[in-house]
């Protein structure tokens, strides 16, 4: 049998990222041949895998990054079992790189980022090596993408939550202090849509229907039920749509009034919001 050396282990450690004693077996069960170690230890993942399909990945990273160019946003969210995984600064590193492709190639699709190659495999195969690795269930539970004349992230300390968010123009004062405030604002005040007419007609039906029964229970007229409803559905717009929110800053005003402020023409265009927990 060939003699296994200190060396041989940490090249197959740099390799695939494996654990020193995992790197070790897997030369040793497959005589040093180092591409059959490495098959070796990507199968392990495979088992592992296999074995925590139906474990909870509950905890995790997520992770909002811009190009160069700030016309592009990603964000990721990347699960794991526990806090001590996501603490872990391999598995920071991990997500970050994965965050980093997202980037620079640009996908459309949490499938389309699944299949890029990230250091000659795919990266729905690297997740797999990642539980041979780590020994817990690993998974790409989410992820988003934004195109804008300018775009922002925002990664909320502790990195359970982020935010991305794009404007219809870019020539702005101060856009880059705008641009950081209502992506902090989409983090803090989470809401559904851009403003009222982006809203989901089946979510304003069902607000409306909410409505009308609680003033039905309240025993209103049935002749202004729809009136006091059309009140409470106003109400469900200042609250869960950007625009129209206080602007968390200056709560005398709402977001719209704090754009105006700058620019009448300068109009949030898209966001996006991801948190641990959260669907």
């Amino acid at each position: 049998m060939k003699k296994i050396t200190a060396a041989d282990v940490n090249k197959l450690r740099k390799q695939t990222g494996a654990g020193m004693m995992d790197c070790k077996k897997a030369l040793v069960e497959n005589d040093g041949d180092f591409e059959k170690a490495i098959d070796y230890l990507r199968k392990k993942g495979q088992k592992i895998a296999a074995k925590r399909a139906d474990k909870e990945a509950t905890e995790g990273i997520v992770l909002a990054k811009t190009n160069t160019d700030k016309n592009f946003a990603a964000v990721v969210m990347i699960n794991c079992e526990t806090d001590f995984v996501a603490k872990n600064q391999d598995f920071i590193d991990y997500v970050n790189s994965i965050a980093d492709l997202a980037i620079a190639k640009t996908p459309k699709s949490i499938d389309e980022l699944k299949s890029l190659d990230l250091n000659g495999r795919t990266v729905e195969e690297s997740l797999s090596d990642q539980m041979g690795k780590i020994g817990e269930k690993i998974q790409m539970s989410n992820c988003a993408f934004i195109e804008a004349p300018i775009v922002f992230a925002y990664n909320h300390h502790g990195n359970r939550l982020a935010t991305i968010l794009g404007f219809n123009k870019n020539n702005v004062a101060d856009i880059e202090n705008i641009g950081h405030e209502l992506a902090m604002q989409v983090a803090a005040m989470n809401p559904l849509a851009v403003d009222k007419d982006d809203v989901d007609e089946k979510i304003i039906k069902r607000e409306k229907e909410i409505g009308m029964e609680q003033a039905r229970q309240e025993g209103k007229p049935e002749n202004i039920l729809e009136k006091i409803a059309l009140g409470k559905l106003n109400k469900f717009f200042k609250d869960n749509t950007l625009l129209n929110q206080d602007f968390i800053r200056d709560t005398k005003k709402t977001v719209k009034q704090y754009l105006a402020e700058t620019d009448k023409e300068l109009k949030v265009t898209v966001f996006q919001r991801l948190m641990l927990g959260e669907k």
